[in-house]
């Protein structure tokens, strides 16, 4: 949104001394300092941080940095003017020179579990005490318009937990993030945004990737990519694996102020994501009942909302796991096209976080939330509670964990529902269903907006079809269309299922095979194909012109599949 089509009472925010009077820093006041760590932010090499919340770090600017887009949706939400991009400062600090507005910046140390097994060897020192944002630092915390909003650089140079890499960004990966970020904004499903895309145009790195026309599974050969600086933004970047980080130290006694540390990183998490829902005045083990409640609730309707539109995380740790319950960690993400519940486009994610499996990852994931703040009522409890009432606490506590499979079910059921225009959930139409779309490989996106106009026959359908020679199923298909029609008509108007399909039913997705050409035409410094695809992307599901529906609304061609880089890819980001 333009300032011209803003309220003419509505005060924009035009230039870098407006927008940095924003500044709130909550975390930096309220959680505690990493003691060892250096006053100035010269954190870019890989050590071990045995406590506190953050370290502070200075980010490593880029080499002759190049404006490439920004978020026009997420400008006009915060306030901020479009032309507020070509102040010189505010550019200056979205491309990691933060020298106008603070001397440092902060990241965060995290603990990894994978489906609910802690890992530590994943950190260098096998500690678990080098994990955390290698390339990821936060620069700002301000409130825009009454909401607090973190602002993170994405490949701002080097921190404490880079395990030994470069603290870079590629373009590729960059572009990727920031169009994600906003389709799924766009798609209603919660998410981190972006801000700006910037890019250097002096500064590259090498990553593994793959030939022209490789079929390979892993990359094959190594590029030189320019780099480039997103920044995401969100309320907060607080992860189950902070949470994690502190209860695990509590549990081994790490040091003394570890238990005093968790408890501030679950009233910060409380602050920053669920003051709207909490009553901070209330017993703190009620506020945290009530946290796991709340979490829980969020993260199935997540899930759920993944699996309406075919999103795959591809990677979903406790680490990639806000504990606001959004979407977070756009590399090794991708949309399933044909149809298989089986989809993983990331090759280092295996099976157990493929496309109908991101339920179970995230039960493993908020176990790990519970068994965390599990420890931290527990110490809540001792000595400030009878024995009975201790008991009943705890009590309420597993109960809401015990209820996670259910409250994920009914998330899953409800969204079926609505994807097939139905008022309440059927498990026979819908079982059924998807064994059919499995055996003729339907286009996800596709065969559902076309379903949202409610053909009497199969025929129309047939084009959302990869399989070609699927005539041995035209009478399952027509059976199962003639059942749901009726079912669906039995007490609503057509008009009235069509529209509120078609809310629930994208008709523009993401599909890798149009991304590339956008990263690609991005490294020979052209940057129209990103803006074209930006704009379609964030209008997912409105009948856009012609000419995009030709170019955007299509099925994957044959020459894509099994393609490196564009059916499956590894994360060299």
């Amino acid at each position: 949104m333009t300032s011209s089509s803003q309220s003419s009472e509505e005060k924009l925010i035009t230039n870098f001394s407006e927008f940095s009077a924003q500044a709130d820093y909550s975390l930096l006041e309220n959680l505690k300092m990493d003691p060892a760590a250096r006053e100035d932010g010269n954190e870019h090499h890989p050590r071990q941080v045995f406590s506190g919340h953050y370290v502070p770090v200075t980010p490593t600017p880029i080499a002759e940095p190049e404006y490439i887009t920004h978020s026009h949706t997420l400008f006009a939400e915060l306030g901020l003017d479009d032309a507020l991009v070509q102040d010189e400062s505010f550019a200056k600090v979205f491309a990691a020179d933060i020298s106008p507005m603070r001397p440092y910046g902060w990241a965060t140390g995290y603990a990894l579990s994978i489906y609910g097994t802690e890992y530590t060897q994943q950190c260098p020192f096998r500690t678990g005490n080098g994990y955390g944002d290698g390339r990821a630092m936060s620069i700002f915390e301000g409130v825009f318009k009454g909401q607090r909003w973190e602002m993170q650089l994405k490949g701002g140079g080097r921190t404490p937990y880079c395990r030994g890499a470069d603290g870079r960004a590629v373009l590729r990966s960059s572009v990727r993030e920031f169009l994600a970020q906003e389709h799924m904004h766009a798609l209603g499903i919660p998410t981190s945004r972006s801000l700006t895309l910037f890019t250097s145009k002096a500064e590259t790195v090498t990553r593994p990737w793959y030939s022209e026309s490789s079929q390979t599974f892993e990359p094959d050969i190594l590029v030189d990519n320019p780099v480039a600086i997103s920044t995401r933004v969100a309320p907060s970047f607080l992860r189950v694996g902070q949470v994690e980080l502190f209860a695990r130290r509590t549990r081994a006694k790490a040091y003394p102020d570890a238990p005093e540390e968790l408890r501030q990183i679950v009233e910060h998490l409380i602050e920053r994501e669920y003051k709207n829902e909490i009553d901070t005045t209330l017993d703190f083990s009620d506020q945290i009942i009530k946290l796991a409640e709340l979490f829980r609730g969020r993260l199935t309707s997540l899930v759920a909302n993944w699996l309406r539109v075919g999103f795959c995380q591809g990677n979903f740790n406790s680490d990639n796991c806000p504990a606001g319950g959004y979407t977070l960690d756009y590399g090794p993400f991708g949309f399933c096209e044909k149809f298989d519940p089986e989809f993983q486009p990331w090759t280092g994610g295996g099976e157990h976080f493929a496309f109908f499996n991101q339920p179970a990852a995230a039960e493993a994931n908020y176990h790990m939330f519970w068994k965390s703040v599990r420890v931290l009522l527990e110490r809540e409890l001792v000595n400030k509670s009878g024995k009975e009432r201790a008991e009943e606490k705890l009590k309420q506590l597993d109960d809401v964990r015990r209820g996670f499979e259910k409250e994920q079910r009914i998330a899953i059921q409800s969204m079926w529902a609505d994807k097939l225009g139905l008022t309440d959930y059927d498990e026979e139409l819908t079982t059924k269903l998807l064994s059919l779309m499995h055996q003729s490989a339907v286009d996800y996106t596709r065969f559902f907006r076309e379903l949202s106009s409610l053909p009497v026959s199969i025929e129309p359908l047939h084009a959302t079809f990869y399989r070609e020679d699927t005539s041995h199923l035209n009478e399952q298909w027509q059976a199962w269309l003639e059942q749901w029609r009726d079912k669906v008509l039995q007490n609503q108007d057509a008009e009235s299922v069509t529209n509120k399909m078609k809310q629930t039913n994208p008709k523009y997705t993401w599909r890798e095979w149009l991304v590339v050409p956008a990263y690609e035409q991005a490294m020979q410094g052209d940057y129209e194909l990103v803006k074209e695809l930006q704009q379609v992307l964030t209008d997912p599901y409105r009948e856009q012109t012609q000419a995009v529906e030709d170019k955007y609304y299509r099925q994957k061609p044959a020459a894509y599949f099994n393609a490196g880089g564009v059916s499956h890819y590894s994360c060299s980001s």
